[in-house]
């Protein structure tokens, strides 16, 4: 067996206390001795840090970079400006995803493509064949940069003491910004995977990386694993590569446009042009039109799509559980677990977090398209049917600094 990658944080997390787990070929921590579920309400309620410094980093740059990052990105990048970021999906010629992935423009002239840790050889072998019609270039930074997710309703209050006052990013989600903070450069994004309305992503030299997450812990984060990460994704209804894209379980490719977040990541503008898996794109986008518009009766493209879903009976939810309506199978769940959340009060734009903690077991679920919105599902948990609903999410975040739990009754 190949030995396992660390990311320079390694040592720090050992010290700490973590539970150490194989992730993507990378040792990584899952959980730290709070435990997944309290490190899950803390990210809720106050902040916590993450090291995805695992997580693919690949420069490009280039006189036809642009035109060779119309090609392989499902996105049109020609609006993308200087300090700015987006999500992006390496498509294929199937409109199936070889992966998900987020670019950002720090400077002029040069790109970063940051992609899953499980995928990085694969999308690396991808883009290299790719680029050789292209004067462009492909330079690998995952070892030099490391990178630390900052997540949750203090972040922003934290940051800001770390850098003496420095605005960390323009105000709007993707923003970026280069900071010099006692005397080390860190490369902010104004980007996430917990759901949190407030939340950043950071670059610093491998070098630098123990000096920012000790700053960090001293000025009140705490660190979180792997195990929160997928907890807090999951509530707020992000994708995770291998389940929500990929294959699905009868071997079947999954559609891009399966993933409403599909609507964001994929542009058929003029100026985009032909690019990797546009035709069968363009063939799930007028599906996916018609859905919105409630015609189901065609369903050639799209014949299931992601959606949450909450387990109203007694259990947990876990991926590769049946789920049926009306007696017959319709999908399956493709993730699924028991999060906890804060209990609330009020309403609207007055909800606030009370101290109070509950546990729910929600996930998101490859589902028949066409089902009725207020379906009542049954999924089936371990040889028993339990009845089971299909919200539209399970989590609100337009209310910062709080993420807002949504519950099913």
């Amino acid at each position: 067996m190949s030995q396992l990658k660390r990311t320079p944080l390694y040592q720090t997390h050992v010290d700490a206390g973590a539970t150490m787990v194989d992730f993507g070929g990378w040792e990584m921590p899952m959980k730290y001795p709070t435990d997944i579920v309290a490190e899950h309400l803390y990210t809720r309620k106050a902040c916590s840090i993450f090291d995805v410094s695992h997580m693919g980093r690949i420069l490009i740059d280039g006189p036809q970079a642009v035109p060779f990052l119309q090609h392989v990105l499902s996105r049109n990048i020609l609006p993308l400006e200087v300090n700015k970021s987006q999500y992006v999906i390496l498509p294929d010629e199937r409109g199936g995803a070889i992966d998900d992935a987020y670019l950002y423009r720090y400077e002029e002239d040069r790109y970063l493509l940051v992609v899953n840790a499980s995928n990085a050889e694969k999308d690396l072998a991808h883009l290299e064949e790719q680029i050789r019609p292209f004067d462009a270039r492909l330079t690998v930074i995952t070892d030099q940069w490391a990178s630390i997710a900052i997540q949750g309703p203090k972040s922003e209050e934290i940051l800001l003491t770390l850098s003496g006052g420095q605005p960390i990013t323009a105000p709007k989600k993707n923003a970026l910004n280069t900071l010099t903070i006692e005397g080390h450069t860190v490369r902010t994004a104004k980007t996430g995977y917990t759901g949190e309305p407030i939340g950043y992503e950071l670059y610093v030299k491998s070098g630098d990386a123990t000096w920012l997450w000790n700053r960090l812990v001293e000025l009140g984060a705490r660190p979180a694993g792997l195990g929160a990460r997928d907890t807090l994704r999951l509530e707020a209804g992000m994708p995770l590569y291998g389940h929500e894209f990929g294959v699905d379980q009868e071997g079947r490719e999954m559609p891009i446009f399966a993933v409403s977040l599909a609507k964001f990541a994929v542009n058929f503008v003029p100026e985009k042009g032909d690019f990797i898996g546009r035709a069968a794109l363009e063939r799930q986008y007028e599906e996916f039109q018609r859905f919105a518009a409630g015609d189901f009766s065609k369903i050639e493209y799209l014949p299931r799509r992601i959606h949450p879903i909450a387990l109203l009976g007694r259990g947990v939810l876990r991926a590769g559980m049946p789920v049926y309506w009306e007696g017959k199978q319709v999908g399956y769940v493709t993730s699924g677990t028991m999060v906890p959340y804060y209990k609330t009060e009020g309403e609207g734009d007055q909800v606030t977090l009370l101290e109070e903690t509950g546990m729910r077991s929600v996930g998101l679920a490859y589902l028949d398209s066409g089902l009725p919105e207020d379906a009542r599902v049954e999924i089936d948990v371990r040889g028993r049917r339990l009845p089971g609903a299909l919200p539209k999410r399970h989590l609100r975040s337009n209310t910062p600094p709080y993420a807002i739990p949504e519950l099913c009754e």
